[in-house]
């Protein structure tokens, strides 16, 4: 993509609007949360104080609006805390000359390291740094410092009180990344009824697990309905993709495929139904499909037979489980647990995350790290536009460093977009609000009548688009500093040329200085091959020992492939808007070789929950040489992750070798001899039960047989990418 073409597609990205708008409650809520603290502040203390409480209570405020599963309550309040150290801090080295920009930089850079930790801690220490650099102006005591920063956390404290008792829509977003979780097996099963290889999307599956992992206050008071069903929606994956996969479930054609989309449709059906009921927390209302899922006799028409049958089975007593979970629920008392398959996940408050990330950042503390690179950048920036501002004396000279900080971001599209964004809002905000305030002339009262208004509608327009939320920002700012002296009309416009200053500061040193995710492609195609290897190799040694308790590795193993997968489409996506020609990472690997090689590693992680789908009981008979088998995968994609980092030929000669000794050694044991119909010939065996060593060597027959198909695509699509 051309510069010209990447700077128009994110401008006009940034510029787009959306017709959704925020709860008009919640950005209702937020904005009295902020006359709570603006008013009595500003009668009791002044319009100084009045400044720092009324930013606090808005960075605070925006803190909830973040996408986030922790109470809101709690992200206000650590919101809060760190505004009133950043004040505090900021006041502080105001009164020494020289040290605010070292202090500035040091900010910035923590500021670029906090998005290690998530995207919701890197927005709110960007607008520590806001804060700081808006509310901080004039020398002042220790003391006075101490009491900014005080009144700037009790910005974040008066929302945590107005949330807590103002609740709205608490577990709103838990019950979303549920009930997405079952609207995405939906039209999954749907899609396996035209293509029986299709892939499902991780994405809702890894949203409702972190929405799953709760505080202990969390634990205690989550509504019973959330309790159980992710788990369930976890086993429903891979049995859909079984039942409908041709090699180790149906038929490809005939009356049994005919069937396999009948119970599909069902499916498909009685989960939409399950996502209704979860999303808006009203009992579970079955369609009159919901019989079909039953397994039809022989003398009322066609039956599923062998692995399908028991992948049918599995499925429709999936199904009644959660259903029945759910009605249950609705039965039971709040604080009545509901067992669920894994367990809670829990996780620390905020007051116990240091450990956790102080971890995730320093892990990031490495050149070649993005979030690394954007800290360096950040702090680069913010401190630049901060100096050169009071170098050209002027007097509000903070709206550069702070336009810089609120813009730059880890990517080039959200950067440049939001710049955009920023730049267009802040100057429709200043020339709006300027304009009141030259005409009307308000009063203190009235300017912060006005300003909690603007912050409401900014609230408002969170979900609409950036460029309408700086709008109000803008304004809200501009009519919070008209409570001090100063001419509105040349305030206005250095505001809108340091707005600008800051913006293109920040869009020129990206340019300079880029975090290019093409040239990181290698690195996460490398990691998703390994990833994907590793929970491949866990499934398939499940069937040598399956007494041996291997669950928690196979899921370990399927989350890791799940989050390597996610970063790769990731890194995909904001590649595509990246500007010029960019070398992908890997030695004389094209940007078409990895989309193919991208292709055969789903087909990998797909082979392997084909085989999670039939995994024996604790009672059956093992495998002979399946361990063998996924040691030597393992191995073997650990190495070819490697090979593709270093530029060297990938080859899974060893995992054929270790096919052949498999099925050498399984023999006599298999029920057939082909790999599409094997599996289906089987008439009796539980997954679930004791299953006969013939049933299960057949699974793992053809579960390989497709792990050796993908790894040979993969093979055809780097070769000659090697030395």
């Amino acid at each position: 993509m051309s510069w010209f073409a990447a700077l128009r597609d994110t401008a006009r990205t940034g510029l787009t609007l959306d017709r959704a708008l925020t709860d008009p409650k919640r950005a209702l809520r937020g904005a009295v949360a902020v006359a709570l603290v603006l008013f009595p502040t500003l009668a009791l203390g002044g319009v100084g104080l009045a400044t720092s409480a009324a930013m606090g209570a808005f960075i605070a405020g925006s803190a909830t609006f973040q996408r986030s599963f922790r109470p809101r309550a709690s992200l206000a309040v650590a919101a809060g805390v760190g505004l009133g150290v950043s004040t505090f801090l900021g006041y502080l080295a105001a009164g020494v000359y020289g040290l605010f920009p070292v202090l500035l930089a040091v900010w910035a850079f923590g500021a670029g390291l906090a998005w290690a930790i998530g995207p919701t801690a890197g927005v709110v220490t960007a607008n520590t740094l806001s804060v700081m650099l808006i509310v901080v102006q004039l020398p002042v005591s220790a003391a006075a410092a101490l009491g900014h920063g005080l009144v700037a956390a009790l910005g974040g404290v008066v929302q945590a009180v107005v949330i807590t008792l103002w609740p709205i829509g608490s577990w709103s977003a838990q019950r979303a990344a549920l009930a997405d979780t079952y609207a995405e097996l939906a039209d999954y099963a749907r899609r396996l009824r035209q293509d029986p290889t299709a892939h499902v999307d991780p994405e809702p599956f890894m949203t409702a697990r972190r929405a799953s992992a709760v505080t202990p206050w969390q634990d205690r008071h989550r509504p019973p309905e959330l309790r159980g069903l992710r788990g369930i929606a976890e086993r429903i994956r891979p049995t859909l993709a079984a039942l409908a996969d041709p090699k180790v479930g149906a038929p490809e054609e005939g009356p049994e495929r005919d069937r396999a989309r009948e119970v599909l449709a069902a499916a498909a059906e009685v989960m939409d139904a399950l996502a209704r009921a979860v999303r808006t927390g009203d009992p579970v209302r079955l369609p009159r499909s919901a019989p079909a899922l039953t397994l039809v006799r022989p003398d009322q028409g066609v039956q599923l037979r062998g692995a399908a049958r028991r992948s049918a089975r599995r499925l429709g007593g999936l199904l009644r489980k959660a259903a029945d979970t759910l009605d249950r629920n609705d039965e039971d008392t709040i604080t009545t647990p509901v067992v669920g398959a894994g367990g809670a996940l829990h996780k620390p408050s905020i007051s116990r995350m240091l450990p956790v990330a102080l971890r995730a950042v320093r892990r990031q503390l490495r050149p070649r790290s993005a979030i690394f690179q954007h800290a360096v950048r950040l702090a680069g920036v913010v401190t630049a536009a901060y100096l050169l501002a009071r170098l050209a004396g002027f007097h509000h000279g903070y709206w550069a460093p702070m336009t810089a900080a609120m813009v730059m971001r880890p990517d080039f599209a959200q950067t440049y977009s939001r710049g955009v964004a920023r730049l267009a809002g802040t100057v429709v905000g200043v020339a709006v609000s300027t304009l009141v305030v030259q005409l009307a002339h308000p009063g203190e009262w009235v300017l912060a009548s006005l300003a909690v208004l603007c912050i409401g509608g900014a609230y408002l327009a969170f979900r609409t688009g950036y460029a309408l939320t700086t709008v109000g920002i803008s304004s809200y700012v501009v009519f919070l500093l008209g409570l001090q002296a100063g001419d509105p009309l040349v305030t206005a416009f250095e505001r809108v040329g340091l707005t600008l200053l800051g913006g293109s500061l920040a869009l020129l040193t990206y340019a300079l200085f880029p975090t290019w995710q093409t040239a990181r492609l290698g690195e996460r195609l490398a990691e998703w091959l390994a990833a994907a290897g590793r929970y491949a190799a866990e499934v398939v040694a499940c069937y040598e020992d399956p007494a041996a308790p291997r669950g928690r590795a196979v899921r370990a193993a399927l989350l890791d492939s799940r989050e390597a997968r996610s970063e790769l489409l990731q890194a995909m996506q904001r590649a595509d808007a990246e500007p010029g020609r960019h070398e992908s990472g890997l030695d004389g690997v094209s940007r078409r070789q990895i989309e193919r090689a991208r292709a055969a590693v789903g087909h990998l992680g797909r082979a392997a929950v084909l085989l999670e789908a039939h995994l024996p009981g604790a009672d059956a008979e093992p495998v002979p040489g399946a361990a063998e088998y996924a040691e030597e995968l393992r191995l073997a994609t650990a190495l070819a992750a490697g090979a593709l980092l270093t530029g060297r030929a990938v080859e899974f000669s060893g995992v054929r070798e270790a096919q052949v000794r498999l099925e050498e050694g399984l023999g006599g044991r298999s029920v057939g001899g082909s790999v599409g119909g094997s599996v289906g010939g089987a008439e009796r065996g539980s997954v679930g039960g004791s299953a006969g060593a013939g049933v299960q060597g057949d699974v793992v027959r053809a579960g390989t047989r497709l792990v050796g198909v993908a790894l040979r695509d993969l093979e055809r699509a780097l070769r000659g990418a090697g030395g």
